[in-house]
């Protein structure tokens, strides 16, 4: 195996990372809306991520970055074709880091009520966006012959792609429901549950026809093995959780999240970017890399610098690790 079919391995592993744990807390912040009753219990969704939603952006950051590096004519064609969906969704996670901080600095109803509404459109939004991102990578895009995107915006919401954006958006919702299942006790831990099971009940179906659409279209055999974890997977989450196993249900649910993130990337390769108009003008693991050299040196760097940073991320879970709920929130001092 060639270093760049090594990195792209590894950048699939970051984005795997990045679904996994920003899903379910993207998934938190649209249940702010949809399963907290009153402002305490809003409080406490929000404090079930408080001290990891930080460290979970640390995952996109690090993909960026590598694609950057390892696949400059990637990254390139990427962030130049995709400009309008990915600014917005750097905006959102800008209001979103922004919303967190700020909303309890002021004891106005108005002022709080504001940013919890920010938090959930922009934890909404990136939710989708990411997934329609996702779904014209893989389906492909109009690249010419000069490995630039030639295309217009209205041609990246394809039917294809709001499917994918409808699968991350109720998936990773799924996700943040049984998370916070899992983190909290009492009243709302029971409504998390519940909803949990409607949602995805709707994210099964959904998450079927995208993954069987994908299959028939770019799948082989690994790919098929892939969507066939992807909805075990997803189907004994949704056993685990009707159950009362959140633990189980979280792990299946991220196992999801893991096998749908999988089979994109199988059914990507050699590709990172195919184009529509012409199969030799695709943006291949070849001619997007950097030199031997670059990566011989980032290699160095990730293996050196990986184990500490999932280090200090796994003891920060650890630490904050214990379940919460209304009677833990403190009535506010300002």
């Amino acid at each position: 195996m060639e270093l760049h079919d090594v990195w792209f391995v590894l950048i699939a592993v970051l984005w795997t990372g990045y679904f996994f744990l920003e899903g379910f807390d993207f998934g938190v912040g649209i249940l702010t809306r949809l399963l907290a009753r009153d402002r305490a219990e809003k409080r406490v969704l929000i404090n079930t991520i408080g001290p990891v939603w930080d460290g979970n952006e640390v995952w996109l950051l690090t993909a960026g970055g590598a694609t950057f590096a390892a696949f400059p004519e990637w990254y390139a064609t990427l962030f130049s074709g995709f400009y309008l969906p990915l600014l917005l969704i750097l905006v959102c996670l800008i209001i979103r880091g922004v919303a967190f901080e700020y909303r309890a600095k002021r004891p106005e109803e108005h002022w709080q009520r504001n940013w919890e509404t920010a938090i959930f459109w922009t934890s909404l939004l990136p939710a989708f966006l990411w997934g329609v991102a996702f779904g014209n990578i893989v389906r492909g895009v109009k690249i010419d012959a000069e490995f630039e995107y030639v295309g217009g915006l209205w041609d990246l919401l394809n039917p294809y792609a709001l499917l994918g954006g409808l699968v991350t958006l109720t998936l990773f919702t799924f996700h943040g429901a049984v998370f916070t299942a899992l983190k909290t006790v009492g009243e709302i831990r029971e409504r998390a549950r519940r909803l949990a099971l409607r949602v995805g009940l709707v994210t099964a179906v959904l998450a079927l026809a995208f993954l069987g659409w994908t299959q028939a279209d770019k799948g082989d055999a690994l790919s098929l093995a892939a969507l066939v974890v992807a909805v075990a997977a997803l189907v004994a989450a949704l056993v685990a959780n009707r159950a009362g196993r959140e633990g189980w249900s979280f792990t299946l649910s991220g196992v999801t999240i893991v096998a749908v993130v999988a089979m994109l990337f199988l059914t990507l390769f050699p590709n990172v970017m195919p184009s529509t108009l012409n199969a030799d003008w695709s943006l291949t693991v070849t001619n997007a890399s950097s030199s031997p050299y670059t990566l011989k040196i980032m290699t160095w760097l990730a293996v050196i610098a990986t184990p500490v940073v999932l280090l200090y991320q796994g003891w920060t879970y650890w630490v904050f690790r214990k379940r919460i709920g209304t009677q833990h929130i403190a009535d506010p001092v300002h």
